[in-house]
């Protein structure tokens, strides 16, 4: 793999001007595509084989009227201080409002409050119910503008009027998030690299990569049905491992270009070894995505997908694009104007980078620092032992917001149960007797504890299928509902064989149960068959045992400890006025499956940029502790810079009103921390010192099944040496001595040399040490002025492939 990415980097490279056209092109022929798609559409969740999804199917067939997949909204109104809903002047409004509501585009029915016992006891509060024909996504900006009417007329005439449900549309999500996380980005780049150029580089590629991703996305729904949701996980994916990647192979061609390679050889190299990596790092990413599928949710499914195909999109813009972006740079990109005096001082060669001295910190101290960092994490994660899990709800929105006005106001007037009615349905087709079987669910509903209400039985026009209206007493999310609908659907089994009908319970607050139930039973067989696949991948990429399985086993650690601190903020309320929550309770649902998922690829990014540089290091001749301080040493800065990134991005979320969204900045945010700097940058390089050579052993008869990736580009190496070996004459410059001849280190690749860089700039430092380079960096010098090159490498220039190469790495083993 390493030999064709090395001929791809180049390629692109050589044919930049190309490249660049053929991505422009397909940017517009997807752009033009995107243009007349229909767009995503209902996030709303369907859940094939639980009762409520049956419920709801056998409803639209029997009560098409009833719009049971249908979006909903709640109107409340509360009466001002001191006065009654029930005075004739506040009767009449209401009513009129109501009757605004009837007209609304695509309402199916409004429930009058005052014929249908919507009023609260003390007079003061009522609400009507809107159930509109179409889906959440699908309620129309006229209906939102009858919506809002409504409340500035009952506002104008003394009336406090609020809105719920998932037919009231939220308030434009802030932005801010996102551009705090480019801004972050862009700082940390510039620090990492101190150039704009290269700082400049991962962005833009980031960037295109994005837009390309989203823009197919929408493409695909001209033949699918896709969620909103579908295209905001894959653009907060698609621009976190864009950076990561580009950032990666730019850093590599630096090091390359230090090391005295000219720029389209120091392209090719950097594709090769630092593109191996990108790959696996985004095969691994892909195969977390895509394993949302077989969670059964046709939500998370388009998710999963959406974003692994963004994933996808960033690794082909990393190997083509980013390239072919090097070659228009050229040697500008080494220019590094707002280096500090220590990063100069780190490119001539002189100190250590932190990196380096934690990696040797940890390589003396691996037992202690094992000890600390795994108990450390142990005692984060021990409250995820208490973790609850339901959908939100309106409880969660923003204080001050229409929605969550609504839900307090209906609790303060009817009880926390009113928000999340049960909708239960009898099926008495097969029953002889259809209203008995409807009147013995009504008097079992009656009798229950939790129940605070229940509406008669209302059939549809055959007669054999009842629907039944009962609220809890408890609220939508909490554990006491939920025991209410598993009681309700047990007596159900009681019905059946007394009447022969059967009892269902649906409407949200059910189907919210069941999605909670299906997630939670889905986490263990999810995992088994990511960290299983993933195990496969990092098997080949490592050749090792012990490395996949200390990578899955460091994820596990790192997810159930960011686990922890959910439930102790969320659900606990420790800290909770630091990050601005103002009410606890069961943690989304969703969120730790696409905790798992996501965190799981990115943490994988992190392993294999990390210990495979240790892994070339091992493989080109290096002890197992001195390999693991010098994949530090050239990949630590990546690392903790990525992981940087990613920790300023996700923890922007917290800046949002909403409970939903901080929750999950906050577990994204913790997840990269624990992982990046914890588990990868702590507990690995201890683990590996502990076991030295065992680290990398892989029993005989797997190697010889395994096929050999070659992610650390060993067969190129030895490509490349053997072209460089080639006794081919070489011409000498007159007045150049001809003793001088090119040389090559330990790595058989040449080195910098000193007081000559390829850009022209005599200013620019090179490391000392490198010095051995030399004259292998004049040797080609005096070949370019010998065939009447010029003396500097301008980013347009172009060197033909000799023969010899071009022979090489098609069969980059003949000379090895």
């Amino acid at each position: 793999m390493a030999t064709f990415l090395y001929r791809l980097g180049r390629l692109a490279f050589r044919r930049r001007r190309l490249v660049v056209m053929l991505w422009v092109a397909v940017l517009a022929a997807i752009g033009i595509g995107a243009m007349s798609a229909p767009g995503t559409s209902s996030g709303a969740l369907s859940v094939p084989g639980t009762q409520s999804q049956r419920a709801i199917d056998l409803l639209q067939k029997e009560f098409p009227q009833a719009s049971a997949d249908g979006a909903t909204a709640r109107v409340v109104f509360e009466a001002p201080s001191g006065q009654k809903l029930t005075s004739a002047a506040n009767k009449a409004e209401v009513e009129s409002l109501v009757a605004k509501l009837e007209k609304s585009p695509q309402v199916s029915g409004v429930s009058d409050p005052f014929t249908g016992g919507l009023v609260s006891r003390s007079g003061s509060i009522a609400y009507a119910q809107v159930s509109y024909k179409v889906a959440e996504a699908d309620v129309s900006g006229a209906a939102h503008s009858v919506q809002t009417d409504v409340v500035a007329q009952g506002e104008k005439a003394g009336l406090k009027v609020s809105l719920g449900g998932n037919a009231v549309k939220d308030k434009a999500a802030s932005k801010a998030a996102e551009l705090i996380g480019v801004g972050v980005a862009a700082v940390v780049l510039v620090i990492t690299f101190g150039s704009m150029i290269a700082a400049g580089l991962p962005l833009l590629t980031a960037i295109l990569g994005v837009a390309a991703a989203v823009l197919s996305v929408t493409l695909a729904t001209h033949f699918f049905d896709l969620p909103s949701s579908s295209t905001t996980l894959a653009l907060m994916l698609g621009l976190a491992v864009a950076i990561d990647y580009a950032l990666f192979i730019v850093s590599r061609y630096r090091n390359e270009i230090r090391d005295g390679h000219e720029p389209e050889e120091a392209c090719g190299r950097a594709v090769g070894t630092a593109g191996s990596a990108v790959v696996f790092a985004g095969l691994t990413v892909i195969v977390a995505l895509s394993g949302l599928s077989v969670i059964g949710i046709a939500m998370l499914t388009s998710m999963g997908l959406a974003s692994a195909f963004a994933v996808a999109v960033a690794v082909v813009i990393a190997l083509t694009l980013l390239p072919a972006m090097l070659g228009f740079a050229g040697m500008r990109i080494m220019k590094g104007r707002m280096l500090t005096r220590r990063m100069k001082a780190l490119e001539r060669g002189e100190g250590e980078s932190t990196g380096v001295r934690w990696a040797r910190f940890v390589t003396r101290n691996p037992v202690k620092v094992l000890a600390v960092s795994v108990v450390g994490l142990a005692l984060v994660a021990i409250p995820a032992m208490s973790l609850q899990m339901a959908l939100n709800d309106d409880s969660g929105k923003p204080p001050g917001s229409t929605q969550r006005i609504a839900y307090d106001t209906l609790s303060k007037g009817f009880g926390p149960g009113f928000n999340g009615p049960l909708t239960v349905v009898v099926d008495a087709r097969d029953s002889d007797d259809p209203k008995a079987a409807a009147k013995s669910a009504y008097s079992m509903l009656s009798k229950l504890d939790d129940v605070a209400a229940v509406r008669p039985p209302s059939f549809n026009e055959s007669g054999d299928v009842a629907l039944i209206s009962a609220v809890p007493k408890s609220a939508a999310t909490s554990e006491a509902t939920k025991d209410l609908v598993g009681e309700i659907r047990g007596h159900g089994t009681a019905l059946h064989q007394d009447t022969g009908a059967d009892l269902m319970v649906t409407g949200l607050t059910a189907v919210n149960i069941d999605v909670s139930t299906k997630l939670s039973d889905a986490l263990i067989p999810y995992l088994a068959i990511v960290v299983g696949l993933a195990l496969v991948l990092l098997l080949l990429v490592f050749r090792s045992i012990v490395i996949p399985l200390k990578a899955a086993l460091g994820f596990l650690l790192s997810v159930v400890s960011t686990l922890g601190v959910l439930v102790a903020v969320f659900q606990w309320g420790w800290l909770k006025d630091l990050f601005g929550v103002d009410q606890t309770g069961p943690i989304v649902s969703l969120l730790p499956i696409v905790l798992i998922g996501v965190v799981f690829g990115l943490a994988m990014d992190y392993e294999v940029f990390l210990v495979s540089r240790m892994r070339e290091e091992y493989v080109h001749g290096a002890e197992p502790t001195q390999a693991v301080v010098q994949g530090f040493r050239h990949s630590g800065r990546v690392v903790t810079a990525a992981a940087v990134i990613m920790v300023s991005v996700f923890s922007g979320f917290l800046l949002d009103d909403e409970a939903l969204i901080k929750s999950i900045g906050l577990g994204l945010a913790t997840a990269v921390f624990f992982d990046a700097f914890v588990v990868r940058m702590t507990i690995v390089p201890a683990v590996m010192t502990l076991l030295g050579h065992r680290s990398w052993t892989l029993p005989k008869w797997l190697d010889r099944v395994l096929p050999n990736v070659d992610v650390e580009g060993e067969k190129l190496r030895h490509a490349l040496e053997a072209e460089q070996t080639d006794p081919a004459p070489e011409p000498v410059l007159a007045g150049v001595a001809s003793g001088v001849n090119a040389g090559s280190d330990g790595h058989g690749g040449a080195h910098a040399f000193t007081g000559f860089h390829a850009s022209g700039d005599p200013d620019t430092p090179v490391p000392a040490q490198q010095a051995a380079g030399k004259a292998r960096g004049l040797s080609r010098f005096k070949q370019r002025l010998a065939r009447g090159g010029e003396a500097t490498t301008p980013a347009d220039s172009a060197e033909s492939e000799a023969p010899a190469r071009r022979k090489l790495l098609k069969n980059p083993m003949r000379r090895s």
